[in-house]
Protein backbone atom coordinates (compact mmCIF):
# COMPACT_ATOMS: atom_id res chain seq x y z
CA UNK A 1 0.00 0.00 0.00
CA UNK A 2 1.47 3.37 -1.00
CA UNK A 3 1.57 6.53 1.14
CA UNK A 4 -1.41 8.11 -0.62
CA UNK A 5 -3.53 5.02 0.07
CA UNK A 6 -2.54 5.08 3.74
CA UNK A 7 -3.51 8.76 4.04
CA UNK A 8 -6.87 8.18 2.36
CA UNK A 9 -7.58 5.22 4.63
CA UNK A 10 -6.74 7.31 7.70
CA UNK A 11 -9.12 10.07 6.58
CA UNK A 12 -11.85 7.51 5.96
CA UNK A 13 -11.46 6.12 9.45
CA UNK A 14 -11.73 9.61 10.95
CA UNK A 15 -14.62 10.74 8.75
CA UNK A 16 -18.05 10.40 10.36
CA UNK A 17 -20.21 7.57 9.09
CA UNK A 18 -23.27 8.50 7.06
CA UNK A 19 -26.05 9.52 9.42
CA UNK A 20 -23.68 9.74 12.42
CA UNK A 21 -23.71 12.85 14.58
CA UNK A 22 -20.76 14.51 16.27
CA UNK A 23 -20.15 16.52 19.38
CA UNK A 24 -17.76 19.45 18.94
CA UNK A 25 -15.79 20.34 22.07
CA UNK A 26 -13.87 23.60 22.42
CA UNK A 27 -10.83 23.12 24.66
CA UNK A 28 -9.84 26.52 26.05
CA UNK A 29 -6.36 25.62 27.27
CA UNK A 30 -5.72 23.34 24.31
CA UNK A 31 -6.54 25.95 21.63
CA UNK A 32 -8.41 23.19 19.84
CA UNK A 33 -11.81 21.79 18.89
CA UNK A 34 -12.28 18.04 19.17
CA UNK A 35 -14.77 15.98 17.18
CA UNK A 36 -16.35 13.21 19.25
CA UNK A 37 -18.70 10.53 17.97
CA UNK A 38 -22.06 10.73 19.71
CA UNK A 39 -22.23 6.95 19.44
CA UNK A 40 -19.50 6.27 21.98
CA UNK A 41 -17.47 9.44 22.58
CA UNK A 42 -14.59 8.25 20.42
CA UNK A 43 -12.37 11.05 19.11
CA UNK A 44 -12.79 11.34 15.36
CA UNK A 45 -10.67 14.38 14.66
CA UNK A 46 -9.28 17.68 15.89
CA UNK A 47 -8.99 21.27 14.66
CA UNK A 48 -6.30 23.70 15.78
CA UNK A 49 -7.96 27.08 16.36
CA UNK A 50 -7.00 30.44 17.87
CA UNK A 51 -6.13 31.15 21.51
CA UNK A 52 -8.67 30.15 24.17
CA UNK A 53 -11.73 29.17 22.12
CA UNK A 54 -14.79 30.10 24.16
CA UNK A 55 -17.90 29.44 22.06
CA UNK A 56 -18.92 27.32 19.04
CA UNK A 57 -21.78 27.80 16.58
CA UNK A 58 -22.76 25.18 13.99
CA UNK A 59 -24.48 26.04 10.70
CA UNK A 60 -27.97 24.66 10.14
CA UNK A 61 -26.75 22.29 7.40
CA UNK A 62 -23.88 20.96 9.52
CA UNK A 63 -21.28 22.11 6.99
CA UNK A 64 -19.51 24.82 9.00
CA UNK A 65 -18.66 25.70 12.56
CA UNK A 66 -17.59 29.08 13.93
CA UNK A 67 -15.28 29.39 16.92
CA UNK A 68 -14.68 32.55 18.95
CA UNK A 69 -10.99 32.90 19.83
CA UNK A 70 -11.23 34.92 23.04
CA UNK A 71 -7.53 34.99 23.87
CA UNK A 72 -5.66 34.98 27.16
CA UNK A 73 -3.34 37.72 28.47
CA UNK A 74 -3.43 39.13 24.94
CA UNK A 75 -7.00 39.64 23.70
CA UNK A 76 -8.06 37.42 20.82
CA UNK A 77 -9.47 39.15 17.74
CA UNK A 78 -10.46 36.33 15.42
CA UNK A 79 -13.12 33.78 14.53
CA UNK A 80 -12.10 30.38 13.14
CA UNK A 81 -14.29 28.97 10.36
CA UNK A 82 -14.20 25.16 10.28
CA UNK A 83 -15.16 23.09 7.26
CA UNK A 84 -16.75 20.09 8.96
CA UNK A 85 -17.16 18.04 5.79
CA UNK A 86 -13.59 18.44 4.58
CA UNK A 87 -12.25 18.32 8.14
CA UNK A 88 -10.09 21.44 7.83
CA UNK A 89 -9.76 25.04 8.92
CA UNK A 90 -11.43 27.00 6.12
CA UNK A 91 -10.44 30.53 7.09
CA UNK A 92 -9.68 32.87 9.99
CA UNK A 93 -11.71 36.07 10.19
CA UNK A 94 -9.86 39.06 11.65
CA UNK A 95 -12.22 41.26 13.64
CA UNK A 96 -9.78 44.17 13.76
CA UNK A 97 -10.51 46.53 16.65
CA UNK A 98 -13.20 44.22 18.01
CA UNK A 99 -11.34 42.08 20.52
CA UNK A 100 -12.41 39.38 22.98
CA UNK A 101 -15.08 37.70 20.81
CA UNK A 102 -17.33 35.47 22.86
CA UNK A 103 -20.97 34.57 22.20
CA UNK A 104 -21.87 33.89 18.57
CA UNK A 105 -24.68 32.60 16.38
CA UNK A 106 -25.24 31.88 12.70
CA UNK A 107 -27.99 33.96 11.11
CA UNK A 108 -30.63 32.25 8.92
CA UNK A 109 -29.06 31.15 5.65
CA UNK A 110 -25.69 30.50 7.33
CA UNK A 111 -23.94 33.21 5.27
CA UNK A 112 -23.59 35.66 8.14
CA UNK A 113 -23.17 35.51 11.89
CA UNK A 114 -23.27 37.73 14.96
CA UNK A 115 -20.70 37.76 17.76
CA UNK A 116 -20.26 39.72 20.97
CA UNK A 117 -16.90 41.45 21.36
CA UNK A 118 -16.20 42.39 24.96
CA UNK A 119 -13.20 44.62 24.24
CA UNK A 120 -15.16 46.96 21.96
CA UNK A 121 -18.60 46.61 23.53
CA UNK A 122 -20.19 45.64 20.24
CA UNK A 123 -22.32 43.00 18.58
CA UNK A 124 -20.51 42.49 15.29
CA UNK A 125 -22.23 41.32 12.13
CA UNK A 126 -19.85 39.11 10.15
CA UNK A 127 -19.93 38.11 6.48
CA UNK A 128 -18.53 34.58 6.67
CA UNK A 129 -17.78 34.02 2.99
CA UNK A 130 -16.08 37.40 2.59
CA UNK A 131 -14.30 36.96 5.92
CA UNK A 132 -14.95 40.46 7.21
CA UNK A 133 -16.93 42.53 9.69
CA UNK A 134 -19.98 44.00 7.97
CA UNK A 135 -21.20 46.15 10.85
CA UNK A 136 -20.70 46.68 14.58
CA UNK A 137 -23.68 47.54 16.79
CA UNK A 138 -22.96 49.42 20.02
CA UNK A 139 -24.24 47.68 23.15
CA UNK A 140 -23.24 50.23 25.77
CA UNK A 141 -21.41 49.54 29.04
CA UNK A 142 -21.77 46.32 31.03
CA UNK A 143 -19.76 43.68 29.07
CA UNK A 144 -22.02 41.99 26.51
CA UNK A 145 -21.15 38.31 26.81
CA UNK A 146 -23.57 35.74 25.36
CA UNK A 147 -26.07 36.07 22.52
CA UNK A 148 -29.22 34.25 21.39
CA UNK A 149 -31.52 34.81 18.42
CA UNK A 150 -35.24 34.93 17.82
CA UNK A 151 -36.57 32.15 15.57
CA UNK A 152 -36.71 34.46 12.54
CA UNK A 153 -33.19 35.76 13.14
CA UNK A 154 -34.29 39.39 13.18
CA UNK A 155 -33.65 39.97 16.88
CA UNK A 156 -30.60 39.25 19.01
CA UNK A 157 -30.62 39.06 22.80
CA UNK A 158 -27.38 39.84 24.65
CA UNK A 159 -26.59 39.35 28.33
CA UNK A 160 -24.32 41.75 30.19
CA UNK A 161 -22.43 40.24 33.11
CA UNK A 162 -21.31 43.45 34.80
CA UNK A 163 -24.61 45.27 34.35
CA UNK A 164 -26.82 42.28 35.14
CA UNK A 165 -29.07 43.08 32.19
CA UNK A 166 -30.59 41.67 29.02
CA UNK A 167 -30.40 43.73 25.80
CA UNK A 168 -32.58 43.45 22.71
CA UNK A 169 -30.91 44.22 19.35
CA UNK A 170 -32.86 44.89 16.15
CA UNK A 171 -30.66 43.29 13.49
CA UNK A 172 -32.59 44.82 10.59
CA UNK A 173 -32.30 48.36 11.94
CA UNK A 174 -28.87 47.47 13.36
CA UNK A 175 -29.36 49.13 16.72
CA UNK A 176 -30.02 48.21 20.33
CA UNK A 177 -33.74 48.62 20.91
CA UNK A 178 -34.02 47.93 24.61
CA UNK A 179 -32.34 46.83 27.85
CA UNK A 180 -33.83 45.60 31.12
CA UNK A 181 -32.56 44.21 34.40
CA UNK A 182 -32.25 40.41 34.61
CA UNK A 183 -30.16 39.55 37.67
CA UNK A 184 -26.67 40.03 39.07
CA UNK A 185 -24.09 38.43 36.78
CA UNK A 186 -26.47 37.81 33.85
CA UNK A 187 -24.58 35.43 31.57
CA UNK A 188 -26.29 32.49 29.86
CA UNK A 189 -29.15 33.17 27.46
CA UNK A 190 -31.49 31.03 25.34
CA UNK A 191 -34.74 31.54 23.44
CA UNK A 192 -37.47 28.99 24.09
CA UNK A 193 -38.09 27.10 20.83
CA UNK A 194 -41.88 27.38 21.06
CA UNK A 195 -42.85 30.43 23.11
CA UNK A 196 -39.98 32.68 22.08
CA UNK A 197 -39.46 33.70 25.71
CA UNK A 198 -35.90 34.61 26.61
CA UNK A 199 -34.33 32.74 29.51
CA UNK A 200 -31.28 34.15 31.32
CA UNK A 201 -29.02 32.51 33.91
CA UNK A 202 -27.84 35.03 36.51
CA UNK A 203 -24.72 33.61 38.09
CA UNK A 204 -24.29 35.99 41.05
CA UNK A 205 -28.00 36.08 41.84
CA UNK A 206 -28.38 32.29 41.66
CA UNK A 207 -31.49 32.59 39.51
CA UNK A 208 -32.90 32.02 36.05
CA UNK A 209 -35.18 34.77 34.77
CA UNK A 210 -37.81 34.39 32.04
CA UNK A 211 -38.33 37.48 29.88
CA UNK A 212 -40.96 38.72 27.47
CA UNK A 213 -39.22 38.73 24.05
CA UNK A 214 -40.62 42.16 23.09
CA UNK A 215 -40.57 44.20 26.29
CA UNK A 216 -37.85 42.19 28.13
CA UNK A 217 -39.97 42.39 31.29
CA UNK A 218 -39.43 39.51 33.72
CA UNK A 219 -42.30 37.01 33.67
CA UNK A 220 -40.81 34.57 36.17
CA UNK A 221 -37.78 34.09 38.42
CA UNK A 222 -36.64 30.55 39.19
CA UNK A 223 -34.03 29.72 41.86
CA UNK A 224 -30.90 28.02 40.51
CA UNK A 225 -28.32 28.02 43.29
CA UNK A 226 -24.61 27.53 42.73
CA UNK A 227 -23.53 30.06 40.06
CA UNK A 228 -25.77 29.29 37.06
CA UNK A 229 -23.58 29.97 34.05
CA UNK A 230 -25.33 28.55 30.96
CA UNK A 231 -28.91 27.77 29.97
CA UNK A 232 -30.32 25.86 27.00
CA UNK A 233 -33.38 23.76 26.15
CA UNK A 234 -34.13 20.19 25.18
CA UNK A 235 -35.26 20.02 21.52
CA UNK A 236 -38.93 19.62 22.48
CA UNK A 237 -38.76 22.68 24.73
CA UNK A 238 -40.06 20.77 27.76
CA UNK A 239 -36.97 21.28 29.89
CA UNK A 240 -34.52 24.09 30.49
CA UNK A 241 -31.01 22.89 31.31
CA UNK A 242 -28.77 25.01 33.53
CA UNK A 243 -25.14 24.40 34.47
CA UNK A 244 -24.52 25.54 38.03
CA UNK A 245 -20.76 25.97 37.97
CA UNK A 246 -19.95 26.34 41.67
CA UNK A 247 -22.43 23.70 42.80
CA UNK A 248 -21.25 21.33 40.03
CA UNK A 249 -24.81 20.40 39.13
CA UNK A 250 -27.02 20.34 36.08
CA UNK A 251 -30.32 21.96 36.91
CA UNK A 252 -33.36 20.60 35.07
CA UNK A 253 -36.36 22.94 34.98
CA UNK A 254 -39.91 22.21 33.83
CA UNK A 255 -40.20 25.03 31.29
CA UNK A 256 -44.02 25.19 31.32
CA UNK A 257 -44.44 25.00 35.11
CA UNK A 258 -41.27 27.05 35.67
CA UNK A 259 -40.11 24.92 38.55
CA UNK A 260 -36.94 22.95 39.23
CA UNK A 261 -37.17 19.19 38.81
CA UNK A 262 -33.62 17.90 39.32
CA UNK A 263 -30.15 19.00 40.36
CA UNK A 264 -27.87 16.32 38.92
CA UNK A 265 -24.49 16.00 40.67
CA UNK A 266 -21.73 16.15 38.07
CA UNK A 267 -18.56 15.87 40.17
CA UNK A 268 -17.11 12.41 40.71
CA UNK A 269 -16.83 11.55 44.42
CA UNK A 270 -13.28 11.48 45.73
CA UNK A 271 -11.78 13.14 42.65
CA UNK A 272 -9.49 16.13 43.17
CA UNK A 273 -10.11 18.47 40.28
CA UNK A 274 -7.53 20.94 39.04
CA UNK A 275 -7.46 24.64 39.83
CA UNK A 276 -10.08 26.65 37.93
CA UNK A 277 -11.52 30.16 38.07
CA UNK A 278 -13.68 28.93 40.96
CA UNK A 279 -10.90 27.08 42.79
CA UNK A 280 -10.33 23.33 42.61
CA UNK A 281 -13.63 22.31 41.11
CA UNK A 282 -15.37 20.25 38.47
CA UNK A 283 -16.66 23.51 36.94
CA UNK A 284 -19.38 22.45 34.47
CA UNK A 285 -19.87 25.11 31.79
CA UNK A 286 -21.08 24.25 28.28
CA UNK A 287 -24.25 22.20 27.88
CA UNK A 288 -26.15 20.96 24.83
CA UNK A 289 -28.93 18.46 24.19
CA UNK A 290 -28.71 15.73 21.56
CA UNK A 291 -31.53 16.20 19.01
CA UNK A 292 -31.60 12.52 18.05
CA UNK A 293 -31.31 10.60 21.31
CA UNK A 294 -32.21 11.07 24.99
CA UNK A 295 -28.90 12.60 26.03
CA UNK A 296 -27.46 15.86 27.30
CA UNK A 297 -23.75 16.66 27.17
CA UNK A 298 -22.00 18.83 29.78
CA UNK A 299 -18.41 20.10 29.58
CA UNK A 300 -16.61 19.45 32.88
CA UNK A 301 -13.93 22.10 32.57
CA UNK A 302 -11.99 21.18 35.70
CA UNK A 303 -11.85 17.49 34.79
CA UNK A 304 -11.15 17.51 31.03
CA UNK A 305 -14.20 15.42 30.28
CA UNK A 306 -17.76 15.42 29.00
CA UNK A 307 -20.52 14.17 31.30
CA UNK A 308 -23.21 12.33 29.31
CA UNK A 309 -26.65 12.61 30.93
CA UNK A 310 -29.35 10.01 30.28
CA UNK A 311 -32.55 12.06 30.11
CA UNK A 312 -34.82 9.04 30.65
CA UNK A 313 -33.42 8.76 34.19
CA UNK A 314 -31.68 12.14 34.54
CA UNK A 315 -28.45 10.52 35.69
CA UNK A 316 -24.83 10.59 34.52
CA UNK A 317 -24.51 7.59 32.20
CA UNK A 318 -21.00 8.02 30.79
CA UNK A 319 -17.94 10.22 30.89
CA UNK A 320 -15.92 10.94 27.75
CA UNK A 321 -12.38 12.32 27.60
CA UNK A 322 -11.88 15.79 26.14
CA UNK A 323 -8.95 18.12 25.58
CA UNK A 324 -7.63 20.57 28.16
CA UNK A 325 -10.34 22.72 29.82
CA UNK A 326 -13.45 21.99 27.73
CA UNK A 327 -16.03 24.75 27.61
CA UNK A 328 -18.03 25.32 24.43
CA UNK A 329 -20.07 22.49 22.90
CA UNK A 330 -21.80 22.09 19.55
CA UNK A 331 -23.85 19.33 17.93
CA UNK A 332 -23.35 18.41 14.27
CA UNK A 333 -26.43 16.52 13.13
CA UNK A 334 -26.16 14.25 10.09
Amino acid sequence: MNLRSVCLLSLALLAPAAGAAELLVGNKSGDSVWRLSTEDGRKRGEFAVGPAPHEIAVSSDGALALVSNYGGATPGRTLSVLDLRAGKLLRVIDLGEHGRPHGLRFLPGDRRAVATTEASGRLVLVDIAAGKVEDAIALGPGRGHMVALSADGRTAYVTKIDAGTLSRVDLEARRKSGERAAGAGAEGVAVHPRSGEVWVSNREAGTVTVHDPDTLEIRATIPSPGFPIRVTFTPDGRHALVTNARAATLGVIDAAARRSLHAIALAKPGVEYRETLLGRAALPIGVTADPARPRVYVAISGGDEIAVIDTTRWTVAERWASGREPDALGIVAR
